[in-house]
């Protein structure tokens, strides 16, 4: 699975690298830093792709906190480097293998669902830094099951070769070694245009279903992402 990053194929699937998202995502990681009191002066993001969520953050906080993004991919890293600047550098490395920088936050945001062996790779990113920020899909609910095909899309046109619930993301996090800080959900389908007119239809349904329980709306019709501050 790492080829389809490194030898263009994703891009090719995706030119805009998901960019359009990144503004959202920025101010929820935002959100979940301050709720916490967390003060960071050095911010990694691994996977960074065009680097726009290490852009986003790096005007909010200003030039005395330092962001550097790593990317395995070379058409990923050409998008990002040109973002370059006093507070904000990339590298085109891989942080997990090849680099003993640490970091007071270290963010994996919408990653370890592409990776292979995602255990071994939770567990050696624990050791860059004091506190991990992941953004997780959470793929699987009772609809996506009963549909089947939005799994199997999510494989073929998103690179998703793990599926997750609040609870097996959160237990996947603990079985590697981590202190959960706090976690929220994120309502991409919901917040963001809609892709599509199903997503279009679900939006109402969705949103009445949170506003009376949030995890029982999540596990029946989907449409969120967990996002978790560890430690």
């Amino acid at each position: 699975m790492v080829q389809i990053y490194e030898n263009g194929t994703y891009l090719k699937d995706h030119p805009s690298w998901h960019e359009e998202d990144s503004p959202w995502k920025a101010k929820n990681i935002h959100k979940i830093i301050e709720k916490n009191f967390l003060t960071p002066t050095k911010i990694c993001d691994i996977g960074c792709g065009t680097g726009e969520i290490l852009k986003q953050l790096s005007e909010q906080y200003g030039s005395d906190k330092k962001f550097v993004g790593y990317e395995i991919s070379p058409q990923a890293y050409e998008l990002c480097n040109k973002k370059t600047k006093n507070n904000l550098s990339f590298r085109l490395l891989d942080l997990v293998n090849h680099s003993d920088e640490y970091f007071d936050v270290v963010m994996a945001i919408d990653v370890f669902e592409h990776i292979e062996d995602y255990f071994s790779f939770l567990r050696k990113i624990k050791n860059k830094g004091e506190y991990k920020i992941f953004h997780i899909p959470l793929d699987l609910s009772v609809q996506t099951v009963l549909r089947s095909s939005p799994i199997s899309r999510k494989r073929t046109t998103a690179g998703h070769i793990h599926y997750f619930t609040k609870e097996t993301a959160l237990e996947s996090l603990k079985h590697t070694g981590y202190q959960i800080i706090d976690y929220v959900y994120t309502g991409s389908y919901l917040e963001l245009p809609s892709r599509s007119w199903k997503t279009t239809l679900m939006k109402f349904p969705r949103k009445l279903a949170f506003s009376i329980n949030q995890d029982l709306a999540v596990r029946l019709l989907g449409g969120y992402s967990l996002l978790v501050l560890a430690k």
